[in-house]
């Protein structure tokens, strides 16, 4: 498992700017590559490059930081064949693991000890089309659902389906507005007025230093 490699475009340590993680200091491992194109990416720097890295060679690194908490994160993933090999090898550690994934690729291989942040794509990001839906039924309550809203046509989207596949009673559902171009404000007003049982979240991390890679 240790000598089995993956392409890595950073790691770094950070405070977690979304999930139910938000505020926590958290080392980010980003992998490099991933299938989608949607139109607010904010890590297309993540599309190509990285260096090749040995899974024994990553957590050597992370362990300078001497974490609690470790986000495996792209790019996407699980365009990697040995990104579950990673995340089960940094249990192992001992760390408490999230995986950042966009929805488009299978998780069920995932180790179990990982919390999974899926994303559920909605059509104002261009890549609706790739949801894998298959995954809804791997979801457990230790992972998390997030919806990334450009508008308000993706808040109704969204909102239709967290009540169709009752989204909230599988795990925890995260509601976050397009950084620049939907207001927090707005989204959150639109949460209270219909009353969702989801959790309102920002970027913390570009409140604090802004589009800065490596944050």
């Amino acid at each position: 498992m240790f000598d089995a490699t993956l392409r890595i475009t950073e790691i770094f340590y950070s405070v977690q700017g979304e999930t139910s993680r938000a505020g926590l200091p958290t080392v980010f491992i980003r992998l490099t590559g991933c299938p989608l194109r949607c139109g607010y990416c904010d890590t297309a720097y993540a599309f190509h490059g990285g260096n090749s890295m040995s899974i024994a060679a990553v957590l050597e690194q992370v362990a300078q930081y001497a974490p609690r908490y470790v986000t495996v994160t792209g790019g996407e993933p699980l365009a990697q064949k040995n990104a579950p090999l990673l995340l089960a090898a940094l249990c192992d550690a001992g760390y408490d693991v999230s995986l950042e994934t966009s929805g488009a690729l299978d998780i069920s291989g995932i180790d179990p000890r990982v919390s999974r942040i899926m994303d559920i794509k909605t059509p104002g990001s261009g890549e609706a089309a790739k949801n894998d839906w298959n995954n809804l039924k791997y979801l457990t309550p230790h992972d998390e659902i997030k919806f990334v809203i450009v508008d308000a046509a993706d808040y109704d989207w969204a909102r239709s389906l967290l009540q169709e596949h009752q989204l909230a009673q599988r795990c925890p559902v995260l509601f976050s507005p397009v950084h620049g171009q939907l207001q927090s404000g707005q989204l959150a007003d639109w949460v209270l007025r219909d009353r969702l049982p989801v959790r309102m979240q920002v970027q913390l991390h570009k409140i604090f230093w802004g589009e800065v890679a490596g944050r």
